[in-house]
């Protein structure tokens, strides 16, 4: 057969797939499935990381984003033309030109949103008696001229500004506009003026022709500097009792920038350059930061220097963006990577499992080949050309498929992918095949694991493979699973690891209890148990690929369900903590209380099932430390605390409802001197009042009663328990006391549990007066939506754990096809001695039901070990919590999900169960003699 003629390969193997066209097109869906996937993973990383880039940089404050070359106005060695000549909107052109050409890659420019002008490095104090002076000083404004103010605004009232002619350092007029809210706040109309001194006592008058509307408000060429959109009242620091002022702009005609050379504002040339992300991809980032750090403080900002002057500077707050978009990145990449390498693994299982049934079916045609002098060679090589025909074309196609299924990301990655899944195929199938004919082997010898002991070289590469794994495993354990940045293959690959380790120690053993379990049964009357317990301990000599396919993907799905159910739980706990309940109400000032006509309208709500009014304030000084009560500054504990009065039933029902911790209510109830006061009503001095605090309060107030100073009274506080949390606050230095018990005991918030109608909620409250807010649980649950990034990288996780899911059952399916012959021929003869259809189904759900019960074990087992493994190391927050300004970001640790367990485990019984007792029904329908053949020794 080496020999032969190589002309006679085409024939034979359009004559093989012919022959058996379902088994070709079954190989070929599957490598089209599978390569289709393998490709799409990287591109999907690529794709949601290029969008979690562009998205960062684009919802960014266009302050922080964008690119600002400035240097200082243009020396006074220079003749007077020339530095005047350097402000005008030609010179700056050709100097931003020149550095829009010299950006780095990956770095380019929006062109249409670039700004250059010359600006008032200080603000100059605007002595008008008609401007607004909300604490008696006066506003301060600073004047800019930036080019393309007509491309960005438009003219809401009065004309666009202009030159008659060349503005100079001696030009003694010039007109500008401002904004609409500029001239909202500083009471700015068109055609007043505004007088600058000069630094020879003279005046320049700025006569403002118009009001004019930002087109983007939010764009870079507003939002670079927001002074020029919007004026801003901060307080003066020169003062020891804050007083405040304005802060506006001026926008100047474009060419009237040399007027500040006269001016004390100390003038600066500056250009500014916002990114373009459309051009950026996810892989730019790291290049990206490294770009921004050399114009910034590097070998760039020479080039830069050289273009715009010596003394001209880089700011950008882009790098940092960049560098919170790649934080995020390696914080979610390790989570990732393991749903890849578990998913991987599967499918390279699922794989070897269809070659070897393929190899099977094929076993007695390639015998005959063999035994008629065909060499190993010429079988491997037709077996390779069979193969490659169905495979490479299956493999291309589904690297097209996922290419255009997921569009902007690299193609290399995903062709090295789908390239790998034809060479796994291609190469496994015909070795595995051919490597089975090297010896002669008898005619229908068994292939359990009775007959066929695992020989020795098996034994020491599993052996091998044992200790390897368990040594990575006690590796990972030591060093712990944080890695310092990046994807960590060990920590990515524990589910197979630990999947190894399970599947060839449970192949091993579990036959063995079966075993002994049948000798007890071989006593009892019916023969079903005992042939099914028989037959399963006999188990076939290659079981331990489906159990290995079976222990991955149920690890993947364990993990991947608890990283789910971790992220909802971070969330719901984060809007629990911001909120304090479902619904809660409170003033726009933190000393407004809540009038009682307000808290009985809510509380009779339709939905409201509990009203808690809590009555808060906020910054209480703490007593001296108590001795031996903890470290820190005097003494140890906070210095300052948040004051909380309750009604303790209501509360403590409020804390069941929404799962805070259990709140000892009964250890308020106040008697004797510190009995609950009529409202208005002074209390004794003296008073001891008890109280559940933090556990840093409590150690700095300790057991003795302390005196505090608080707006609700003066008294004494005793510390009689503590919780770790309350629903009213978000700091975690607090006490807790009897409402009832305070000198006023008017509630500042009400917290609602239940379903209120959220419209007919705000409708009662607003009948208080605008100064009550509402929130809402619900709508700050949805304040934690997906970033890109997010959004992409769960969405792949999700995938991931459903196409484990499916080469799962697919290579239980394969266990059961590959051995269905047998169980066929089985059938036919005990149904020949007497067996009924509905036992011959019992005895194949018996008998798959041990193997099942082993993966399902083996699968809780492995899930388990695999997040207990990964735990310390998996943060939830980047994927939870991040990008949401305000919300707490704690790390979420990641915590076994019972249901992402016990599911998965349930299922893989009842489908193997569901598959026999199938398998039963459709041989029950043929016939005993299409099975039992003549001289067929199966």
């Amino acid at each position: 057969m080496s020999n032969g003629n190589r002309a006679a390969d085409a024939p034979w193997i359009r004559t093989r797939l012919r022959t058996a066209p379902g088994t070709a097109v079954s190989l070929a869906v599957l490598v089209l499935v599978t390569a289709f996937l393998a490709a799409a993973f990287p591109r999907a990383v690529d794709a949601y990381e290029t969008k979690g880039l562009r998205h960062d940089i684009r919802t960014v404050d266009a302050s922080r984003s964008v690119v600002e070359v400035a240097r200082p106005q243009p020396g006074l060695n220079l003749p007077q033309e020339q530095r005047e000549a350097e402000m005008r909107t030609p010179a700056l052109e050709r100097v931003g030109d020149r550095l829009l050409k010299a950006l780095p890659a990956p770095l380019r420019a929006d062109a249409p949103s670039v700004a250059y002008g010359v600006r008032a490095t200080k603000a100059i104090v605007a002595t008008e008696p008609w401007l607004p002076r909300p604490e008696a000083i006066p506003p301060q404004l600073t004047y800019a001229a930036q080019t393309g103010l007509k491309k960005h605004a438009t003219l809401s009232s009065g004309a666009w500004p202009t030159t008659s002619g060349p503005v100079t350092a001696d030009s003694r007029e010039v007109e500008g506009v401002v904004t609409e809210e500029t001239a909202h706040e500083l009471k700015v109309k068109a055609g007043a003026t505004i007088a600058v001194p000069t630094t020879d006592n003279e005046r320049i008058t700025v006569r403002i022709t118009g009001i004019v509307a930002p087109r983007d408000p939010l764009g870079s060429y507003w939002s670079a500097d927001p002074l020029l959109r919007t004026p801003s009242l901060v307080p003066d620091p020169t003062k020891p009792v804050p007083q405040h002022y304005w802060v506006g702009s001026v926008l100047l005609a474009e060419d009237a920038g040399p007027v500040l050379l006269s001016t004390a504002a100390e003038p600066a040339l500056y250009w500014r350059i916002p990114p373009d992300p459309a051009s950026l991809t996810g892989p730019d980032s790291a290049r990206l930061q490294s770009v921004v750090a050399a114009l910034v403080s590097g070998p760039r900002l020479l080039e830069v220097r050289e273009i715009a002057g010596d003394t001209a500077v880089v700011a950008t707050g882009l790098g940092d963006v960049v560098e919170s978009n790649i934080r995020m990145r390696e914080a979610i990449s390790p989570v990732i990577a393991v749903a890849a390498l578990g998913i991987g693994s599967v499918a390279a299982v699922v794989l070897l499992m269809t070659g070897a049934l393929i190899g099977a079916r094929r076993r007695s045609e390639l015998a005959l080949l063999r035994a008629r002098g065909g060499s190993l060679r010429g079988i491997g090589g037709r077996l390779l050309a069979e193969t490659s025909v169905t495979v490479l074309p299956a493999a291309a196609l589904g690297f097209l498929l996922a290419v255009a299924a997921v569009g902007e990301a690299r193609w290399w990655p995903g062709a090295l992918a789908a390239a790998g899944v034809a060479a796994l195929v291609c190469v496994a199938l015909p070795l595995r095949t051919t490597l089975q004919h090297i010896r002669p082997t008898l005619r229908g010898a068994r292939e359990d694991m009775v007959s066929v002991r695992p020989s020795r070289r098996r034994t020491v590469v599993e052996l091998t493979l044992v200790v390897l794994a368990v040594g990575a495993v006690t590796a990972l354990l030591r060093r712990g699973t944080a890695a310092g940045g990046g994807t960590d293959l060990l920590v990515s690959g524990a589910p197979v690891l630990v999947a190894l380790i399970v599947a060839l120690v449970l192949v091993r053993l579990y036959p063995l209890p079966l075993r002994l379990a049948a000798r007890p049964m071989a006593r009892l009357r019916g023969a079903i148990g005992f042939l099914s317990l028989a037959r399963a301990g006999r188990a076939s000599g290659s079981g331990a690929l489906p159990l290995l396919a079976l222990l991955l993907a149920l690890a993947t799905a364990a993990f991947g369900g608890s990283v789910v159910a971790g992220i909802g739980d971070a969330r719901d706990d984060a809007a629990l903590a911001a909120v304090g309940a479902d619904a809660r109400i409170r003033g726009l000032s933190e000393r407004a209380t809540l009038p009682d006509e307000l808290v009985r309208r809510v509380g009779g709500l339709d939905g409201v099932e509990n009203a808690a009014p809590v009555r808060v304030e906020f910054s209480v000084n703490m007593p001296e430390a108590a001795s031996g009560g903890g470290s820190g500054p005097g003494g140890g504990g906070p210095d300052v605390a948040a004051l909380v009065g309750v009604d303790p039933a209501a509360y403590a029902r409020l804390a069941r409802t929404t799962g805070l911790p259990d709140f000892p209510a009964d250890r308020l109830a106040a008697t004797g001197p510190s009995a609950p006061l009529p409202k208005g009503t002074e209390g004794a001095t003296g008073r001891v009042l008890p109280v559940i605090a933090s556990p840093s309060v409590a150690a700095r107030l300790g057991t003795e009663p302390r005196a505090v100073k608080t707006l609700s009274g003066h008294f004494k506080v005793q510390v009689v328990g503590t919780v770790p949390r309350v629903a009213s606050v978000v700091t975690t230095n607090f006490l807790m006391v009897n409402s009832a018990s305070l000198e006023h005991q008017e509630p500042t918030t009400l917290l609602l549990t239940g379903s209120p109608d959220p419209g007919k909620l705000r409708a009662a409250v607003g009948e208080s007066g605008k100064e009550y807010v509402v929130q809402l649980r619900s709508e700050e649950r949805e304040r934690y939506v997906n970033t890109p990034m997010q959004a992409g990288a769960e969405r792949i996780y999700l995938s991931a754990v459903a196409a484990g899911a499916g080469y799962a059952l697919l290579a239980m399916a394969l266990s059961l096809f590959q051995t269905a012959p047998e169980r066929k021929t089985l059938l036919a003869r005990l149904r020949t001695m007497g067996l009924t259809t509905g036992q011959g189904r019992r005895l194949l759900a018996f008998e798959a039901t041990p193997q099942a019960l082993l993966a399902a074990v083996g699968g809780l087992f492995t899930g388990w070990a695999t997040i207990a493994l990964l735990s310390p190391g998996v943060d939830l927050v980047p994927l939870a919590l991040a990008g949401v300004a305000g919300s707490d970001t704690s790390p979420v640790p990641l915590r076994t999900d019972p249901w992402s367990l016990g599911l998965p485990a349930v299922g893989v019984v009842v489908l193997a169960a569901t598959v026999a007792g199938v398998q039963a029904w459709w041989a029950s329908r043929r016939g005993s003699i299409t099975e039992l053949r003549a001289g067929d020794s199966r």
